[in-house]
């Protein structure tokens, strides 16, 4: 499974945008629960961001197109990596994990989202 950092996050959209579907944007799936989307959360720029909690992912993941890029998100990396994994598993081939999640990208991309 692929693994990219927040700061490595625009060189990934502008590969991802080029494998996209025509005029769909790349997924940023987080995969966090709804009181941590309020506690802390990032702004979609050149990406659709899509909560699915990872409890959720399961039942919901055929909602996902599988020829989109997905950058899975989580608080630290380790549940959205295991979402990443799921989904690789289920057919969708270009997944990847945002290595340190949230907490990560406070600090190497926005730091105007909370840490928690």
């Amino acid at each position: 499974m692929k693994s990219i950092h927040p700061a490595q996050l625009q060189d990934w959209l502008q590969q991802a945008q080029a494998q996209a579907p025509q005029g769909r944007l790349p997924i940023v799936l987080d995969v966090r629960e709804p009181w941590e989307l309020q506690t802390a959360s990032v702004k979609a720029d050149g990406f659709e961001l899509l909560p699915m909690p990872m409890r959720s992912v399961p039942a919901r993941y055929l909602e996902l197109d599988r020829d989109q890029p997905i950058a899975c998100l989580c608080h630290h990396g380790a549940r959205s990596a295991q979402v990443a994994h799921f989904l690789m598993n289920n057919g969708f081939t270009e997944v990847v994990n945002i290595h340190g999640g949230i907490h990560a990208w406070s600090q190497e991309r926005d730091p105007s989202v909370p840490v928690y």
